[in-house]
């Protein structure tokens, strides 16, 4: 059951990877989730910092949870597909209006609301909690490529060139009304990640 809380998480989220960080004030993610605007001090005392915060864990594991599944069940190639799939999933089902909420906070300098007192700590928060996300979503992929064999090094640089390719592609697909570069970058990161699996031993 979806709570009042867990509404105004994802509507946070979901403004975020439209509008940005500094257009999801309260008052708005009220408005986009159509909740109580009293429900706010219950649920985030401390403010749209709190708010946001909340919103890019839960963007990160709308990601990384069928992306580990994924990359489980199909391999290295094949979650590839699944990863990328998703993000045209959601720019198309937008009209491309919708981006990365976690990029949105890694590029968006932070302010708060009125009441707020110390920007420049949330917004450090901030950076740190979109670098975990960013490293959790490395982590899984180098992971499944350690399954299959490709040496630590070589995992860990092809998980951040695939992580790194696919969240600045969503960029430009946004800005270009189209998923034709998401298309180019999987066959590109297909070339580049089956090469690496066909050097692997055994």
């Amino acid at each position: 059951m979806t709570t009042t809380r867990d509404k105004m998480i994802a509507g946070a989220a979901d403004l975020m990877s439209r509008r940005g960080v500094n257009a999801t004030s309260m008052r708005n993610v009220v408005r986009h989730t159509a909740t109580p605007r009293g429900s706010i001090s219950h649920h985030f005392p401390g403010g749209k910092q709190q708010m946001i915060a909340e919103a890019v864990t839960f963007a990160g594991k709308q990601v990384s949870i069928p992306l580990e599944r994924a990359m489980n069940e199909r391999g290295v190639i094949g979650g590839l597909r699944a990863f990328v799939a998703s993000w045209r999933r959601q720019l198309e089902a937008t009209g491309f209006e919708a981006g990365c909420p976690v990029l949105a906070v890694a590029v968006d300098r932070y302010v708060g609301e009125a009441s707020d007192r110390d920007d420049e700590t949330a917004q450090q928060h901030l950076l740190d909690l979109a670098d975990g996300v960013f490293a959790d979503w490395r982590q899984i992929m180098r992971s499944a490529l350690l399954r299959e064999g490709v040496a630590a090094e070589r995992a860990e640089r092809l998980a951040t060139l695939v992580v790194a390719s696919i969240e600045g592609t969503v960029a430009m697909c946004r800005a270009n009304r189209s998923a034709d570069a998401l298309d180019q970058v999987q066959e590109e990161l297909e070339t580049v990640l089956s090469s690496a699996l066909a050097r692997t031993p055994g």
